[in-house]
């Protein structure tokens, strides 16, 4: 994609968000509640976030044995911190995936094929673990919350989830890939398009490992909703659990759409319109995914103070 088109795309969507809340959000009432936030479930918002950075780190650990690359998981927890202090001036998550590649590579020169690998994959499983969780959260919707408008949202990422799998681990479509190879080769990135490409496709004789990264993404997704039932209990929003188990999923897929900075605007909008659909008023629902996002903000500190520190003592 050219870099002017998701420049294009970026300012599209977070306007387009932008106005969306501005139409629906008294701004004053909203930075009142926020005064009165309860720090307490902020924080327990936070640390849940940041517990389950460990395991998400463990399991890249696993996929990047299976290609002989080792490492700790101290090391690639630190990774997954410098990302997300990354991520909070890069586009959504893509920023913080890149700065994770660029520092495993620079530990691990020559393997930037099977590194970039490793962590478009377990983009890829923690997408359809996503898909997954909030299948089951439609399901707990039905007669219950009026989700019908979130429907496409899912059907849209299961389908690009289906196409993106066969593209990767279907042998007979790679004919059909290769039909690519001009065009990389004129462009220059057939070497490194190739290293990565392979260093997936190698993974379906792992299912066993496929499947057990899948398990494991499912379960940190299920404890990681609990954070942003958390940011909206800290603002006085008392629903049910049940409720978040809808809204957490379809928010991560929103999350993964390329066309944002660090979500901004959107995920605010995206908690004014899911959750004023269950009577929440749209100040209450804007502090509280603004409160979110001051979480995700606080969970880039240790990856800050961790650049400032090696780069102080270099």
């Amino acid at each position: 994609m050219r870099r002017s088109s998701r420049v294009l795309g970026t300012l599209v969507v977070t306007g387009l968000a932008i106005a969306y809340i501005v139409w629906k959000v008294d701004v004053g009432e909203a930075l009142r509640i926020l005064g009165d936030a309860s720090w307490a479930w902020f924080f327990l918002s936070a640390a849940i976030m940041l517990v389950t950075v460990v395991p998400m780190a463990w399991r890249w650990q696993k996929l990047l044995d299976a290609h002989g690359i080792h490492d700790r998981v101290p090391w690639l927890t630190r990774a997954y911190l410098t990302a997300y202090a990354a991520g909070q001036i890069l586009p959504t998550s893509i920023g913080g995936d890149a700065m994770r590649i660029f520092e495993t590579t620079r530990r691990h020169p020559g393997r930037g094929g099977p590194v970039a690998g490793s962590v478009l994959l377990e983009r890829a499983l923690g997408g359809a673990a996503t898909l997954a969780l909030g299948a089951v959260g439609l399901v707990l919707a039905i007669g219950n919350y009026e989700v019908g408008a979130y429907l496409w949202i899912e059907a849209l990422f299961f389908v690009g989830t289906i196409v993106l799998a066969a593209v990767l681990f279907s042998r007979s479509l790679r004919p059909l890939l290769a039909r690519s190879v001009p065009l990389l080769r004129r462009v220059r990135l057939e070497r490194p398009v190739r290293a990565v490409y392979e260093a997936i496709h190698s993974y379906r004789d792992t299912p066993r490992l496929l499947v057990g990264v899948f398990v494991l993404t499912l379960a940190i997704q299920s404890v990681r909703v609990l954070a942003i039932w958390a940011a909206a209990e800290a603002v006085g929003i008392d629903l049910s659990v049940r409720v978040f188990y809808v809204m957490g999923p379809l928010f991560f897929l929103v999350l993964l759409v390329p066309f944002t900075l660090n979500g901004f605007a959107v995920r605010e909008a995206f908690f004014v319109s899911f959750l004023g659909k269950l009577g929440v008023p749209g100040d209450q629902a804007f502090a509280a995914g603004f409160l979110f996002f001051l979480v995700t903000v606080l969970l880039s500190l240790p990856g800050l103070l961790i650049l400032a520190w090696e780069n102080l003592r270099r």
